[in-house]
């Protein structure tokens, strides 16, 4: 199973591969050996990915906020990011 990419349900890369191929873009940009046009599709690729992990990230984060079980009863509290 190496080498095989894992999806979520919508098809799409999963995070943990989204941000794998986020940080390769990232230092192939800091190379700085990648032409201009290369560049700039690289940036482009890279934004498309952060902004796929911020969706991703968004609705972990409302599932956890239905999850949160206090008394017995759902309850639905505030995400802390803080912790």
């Amino acid at each position: 199973m190496a080498g095989k990419k894992k999806t979520d349900a919508d098809g799409k890369p999963d995070l943990e591969q989204s941000l794998e191929q986020l940080e390769a873009i990232v230092e192939s940009l800091e190379r700085g050996d990648l032409t201009l046009e290369q560049s700039l599709q690289a940036f482009e690729a890279g934004v498309k990915l952060t902004r796929q992990c911020q969706e991703t990230l968004a609705a972990a984060e409302q599932k956890v906020q239905l999850l949160i079980e206090q008394n017995g009863t759902l309850k639905s509290m505030p995400f802390d990011s803080e912790a």
